[in-house]
């Protein structure tokens, strides 16, 4: 009788959790939105380094923004030597109405040179509205209006947006991408209703220049990987609101192999274990993987515990699909539903080796994180001496 009880208690957290995600889904999305009419002047401040998949075309749409307000576009770049720069130059000659500067220098003022990009492109920012956003991602022309839209309520400090990624280029790809549907997007509509929002997604981030002036600019960020995260957070805890954009961004991915994709996502499961450890080390119960083999090894690999898995992997296919074909619209299922164990199996490997140590390797430099999300550069020699253990 337990080992026929057993196998379905092991499956319960996973199973709750993706139905419930499905229904914060559900409250949020079909919620009733206000029509966008708040259109502030914005700068958008893109730090740039080396080329993402589709470079011109990412940048290009924020040129084609149907919006009434003045727009500035910065590029910040460390080295003029970057090849990102001629494709800056070839946008500026497409669009020459549009307000954009570029801003290549070196200066760092902190390990995440990412930040250090912000800082030196700062000071040409003209507006109060400010929208940071990475390179590798592309918007859709009514974006702007969405994403200023909330700041027409003066106690809004950020604005922030989910992504997704459509038309993957193979499997490797579809496994990163199916982890923003299946796992990202699930994860903040279940935090929104638990606690509300109070942290950002990088990709896409609009702050009143009034909440980032105090929290102390972007200089507070310099030290830390997941600058993102730490922006969101500590606008929140300076007494602002923050807001969950109803329009997706788009991460355009290049064709890479699964180790790649698996050192990127191993180096995000460290940052998040830094910068949210409690609820990080509980999120364990609720990943499918370890509880369906946790559910087969206590029923002796008996039909109870098969029956759980299936049971299990039939309720969590279902989420997905609705998660993928009803709120994210991204396209990837059904046609990579096939991987989502195998996703399950990457991300539950990933979690658990994020406990193993406290090096990540970020746009070419090697860091070791610290307590808190902080993170120190590490030399090249110590980078030889480890023989290329960078992870």
């Amino acid at each position: 009788m337990l080992t026929t009880v057993l196998p379905f208690l092991c499956i319960l957290p996973p199973l709750a959790y993706g139905v419930i995600s499905l229904g914060c889904a559900r409250s949020y999305f079909g919620r009733r939105r206000p029509a966008p009419g708040h259109t502030p002047p914005i700068s958008i401040l893109k730090p740039v380094k080396g080329m993402d998949a589709g470079s011109f075309d990412n940048f290009a749409s924020f040129c084609r923004q149907e919006y009434p307000a003045p727009v500035q576009i910065i590029f910040a770049c460390a080295d003029a030597a970057d090849p990102v720069i001629p494709v800056i130059g070839r946008l500026m000659a497409e669009f020459p109405a549009i307000d954009m500067d570029l801003v290549v220098d070196a200066t760092l003022y902190g390990p995440n040179h990412k930040v250090s990009n912000l800082i030196n492109a700062f000071p040409r920012a003209k507006h109060e509205l400010l929208i940071v956003c990475d390179s590798d991602i592309r918007v859709s022309p009514d974006y702007l209006r969405e994403v200023a839209a909330p700041f027409a309520d003066q106690q809004v400090g950020l604005v922030t947006s989910l992504y997704r990624s459509p038309g993957v280029a193979g499997a490797a790809t579809a496994v990163e991408a199916m982890g923003f549907t299946v796992e990202m997007i699930p994860n903040v509509m279940v935090a929104m209703k638990l606690e509300g929002l109070s942290f950002a997604l990088g990709a896409s981030m609009a702050v009143r220049r009034e909440a980032l002036e105090s929290i102390g600019g972007f200089p507070a960020l310099a030290d830390y990987l997941a600058d993102d995260y730490q922006l969101g957070n500590k606008v929140h805890k300076a007494g602002w609101r923050l807001e969950l954009s109803d329009c997706f961004v788009e991460s355009v991915m290049h064709r890479e192999d699964l180790a790649t994709v698996l050192s990127r996502q191993l180096r995000w499961s460290r940052t998040m274990r830094v910068s949210r450890p409690g609820g990080y080390l509980g999120s364990g119960i609720t990943q499918s993987f370890p509880m369906a083999c946790l559910a087969l090894a206590l029923s002796g690999l008996s039909g109870a515990g098969w029956g759980a898995v299936l049971l299990l992997y039939l309720v969590r296919a279902a989420v997905a699909m609705a998660f993928s074909r009803c709120y994210v619209k991204d396209g990837i299922f059904p046609r990579w539903l096939w991987l989502l164990p195998l996703r399950d199996f990457l991300a539950f490997a990933t979690w658990a080796l994020s406990f193993a140590g406290n090096r990540v390797r970020w746009r070419g430099n090697l860091f070791r994180l610290l307590p808190g999300g902080k993170i120190v550069e590490l030399p090249k020699t110590f980078e030889t001496r480890s023989n290329g253990a960078t992870e």
